[in-house]
């Protein structure tokens, strides 16, 4: 059994693809879902979907050590990150090494780095004339959006798309996407330890 903690902080509809596709599969768990914002409403959705809720600051996500214990308590193989713009601090990627999947709404390493998500991207994705866009499934490092590369999915940019057509068009494909790739990840992180 593969246990998964989602890192969201607004809305969680990506955090709900998720627990939808892998909520069948008898491999993969989703334990709880943690969230610095203790009125998003991606931690209803965790109390529907009967997964337990870590609300935290930054001080705690950042040096404190029981934010840390709690983390280990639940005895994880892999931290999904859907919707959560906070930088990962260095003792989190060094307990998860290669373990923790971020998801970026363009096609990187173009439109990435601090300050680049939700329609900032898009408005600089339609302000390149850039043919096409999509999404990436990264490994999470010390830096936003460089962490190594999985696979990234397209769509194409036509001239006379708009910032929501774009949006729309984006937003699906992370939520087809996103959840399968988390299960062929952590199912092929089981085969090898």
């Amino acid at each position: 059994m593969q246990r998964l903690l989602i890192f969201a902080s607004g809305n969680g509809s990506t955090a709900q693809a998720i627990l939808d596709y892998l909520h069948p599969n008898p491999q993969i768990e989703v334990i709880a879902i943690a969230c610095p914002n203790p009125n998003a409403f991606v931690l209803q959705r965790a109390i529907k979907s009967n997964v337990s809720t870590i609300i935290f600051s930054r001080d705690e996500f950042l040096n404190d050590t029981s934010f840390k214990n709690k983390i280990l308590d639940y005895n994880l193989d892999l931290i999904v990150l859907a919707g959560f713009m906070w930088l990962v601090p260095q003792w989190l990627i060094d307990l998860f090494p290669n373990r923790m999947l971020n998801i970026h709404p363009a096609l990187l390493p173009k439109f990435g780095g601090k300050g680049m998500y939700g329609d900032k991207v898009h408005q600089a994705v339609l302000a390149s004339k850039d043919s096409i866009s999509g999404t990436t499934i990264h490994l999470v490092n010390e830096r936003y959006d460089e962490g190594r590369i999985l696979c990234s999915f397209s769509c194409a940019v036509p001239p006379e798309r708009s910032l929501e057509s774009l949006r729309h068009s984006v937003q699906a494909l992370e939520k087809y996407w996103y959840p399968r790739v988390i299960e062929w990840y952590a199912l092929q992180a089981s085969t090898a330890d």
